[in-house]
């Protein structure tokens, strides 16, 4: 259990470094980062990739899975721009 929460940690801070610069916090980068590893073995499955290794494996899934999170919540968001008030 610990090792999926260092490894969500991980990836969730990998994947806001790559789409928007900057990390989430520990707890959002947990979140992101395991939301991410559900989401990047889904899509792996799907194409028929295996992941090998008891830790870049799972992590370089984790990390592709978020990096498609944080890009689908800035579609949703309108595409990231910022909002006049």
């Amino acid at each position: 259990m610990i090792y999926w929460i260092l490894v969500g940690a991980l990836a969730g801070y990998i994947g806001g470094q790559i789409m928007r610069g900057s990390g989430f916090g520990l707890l959002g980068n947990i979140v992101i980062g395991i939301i991410g590893a559900i989401i990047g073995g889904w899509v792996s499955r799907f194409l028929g990739i295996r992941t090998s290794g008891e830790f870049i494996g799972p992590l370089i899934t984790a990390v592709a899975g978020a990096v498609i999170l944080l890009w689908a919540v800035g579609l949703a968001d309108g595409g990231g721009r910022k909002r006049r008030r």
